[in-house]
């Protein structure tokens, strides 16, 4: 293995090529083969592959998780109920061992988890035709419903708990989903300000940006910036002088006019 590991890294290098690089375009090219292939597949198909993958990572940080709880030699082990306790305390006692089970059961019940979680997600992209907040707090409700059920969290009422833990699964990726929607909006609008922002930053005026998209001025406006224009954005006298300039003696502004 090592002289033909060897054997291909100066073959590579022979080419004039990095090897690296190869073994990188490779692996992409594979990666690309793949995803066609599996978007051609049948929706249940192709919700297999992704939940297997999701199960497998799952199994194996649940049962990482498992070999610091109680049954892994936590210093902390979870207390016995006692055997007269009513249905409240033994709910209690359930979800604490559902939390704090050794490695065997910390892996079934987060193979179960992330497992149903990819798998909803890709047939809820297939679809809705693309991934969107409904989809994923789809796949968290199933998800955090197949665990409440697996790890036995739900006794006495496992419907009603199953029903419970689901939605504040659903609530929570609701939420992390809209953060990571609200941090990736400003990207796709940033296309629109592009060749205003390296207008600005040529001129030192990056933190006029914001006036630029509070007054809506894009690209497009910016052959028919005027004095005004700039004024109602709250952009001082000196730098309205600079950005009026530039696009005066910019070619480009100068063909629009």
């Amino acid at each position: 293995m090592a002289s033909a590991s060897s054997s291909s890294l100066a073959a590579g290098q022979a080419r004039g090529g990095n090897p690296l690089e190869e073994w990188s375009g490779r692996v992409k090219a594979l990666e690309a083969g793949f995803r066609k292939w599996m978007a051609e597949q049948p929706t249940h198909v192709e919700a297999v592959v992704p939940a297997a993958v999701g199960a497998v990572q799952g199994a194996a940080l649940g049962g990482l998780m498992g070999t610091l709880t109680a049954d892994g030699g936590s210093p902390f082990p979870v207390p016995q109920p006692p055997p007269n306790a009513n249905p409240e305390a033994m709910a209690s006692f359930k979800q604490a061992q559902a939390l704090a089970g050794g490695p065997l059961v910390q892996a079934r019940n987060f193979a179960v988890m992330t497992g149903a979680n990819a798998g909803i997600s890709c047939v809820m992209r297939r679809i809705r035709g693309g991934e969107d907040i409904q989809g994923s707090m789809a796949a968290a409700f199933g998800s955090g419903a197949l665990f409440s059920i697996v790890s036995g969290m739900g006794t006495p009422n496992p419907v009603a708990n199953a029903i419970t833990t689901g939605a504040a699964f659903a609530i929570f990726q609701g939420g992390f989903f809209m953060i990571g929607q609200k941090f990736s909006k400003p990207q796709s609008e940033d296309l629109y300000y592009s060749r205003a922002r390296s207008m600005l930053q040529k001129l030192g005026l990056e933190k006029y940006e914001k006036n630029f998209k509070k007054g809506l001025l894009t690209d497009q406006t910016l052959p028919l910036l005027t004095d005004s224009a700039l004024r109602d954005v709250k952009i001082p006298p000196g730098p309205r002088l600079l950005i009026l300039d530039q696009i005066k003696r910019d070619p480009e502004f100068a063909k629009a006019r």
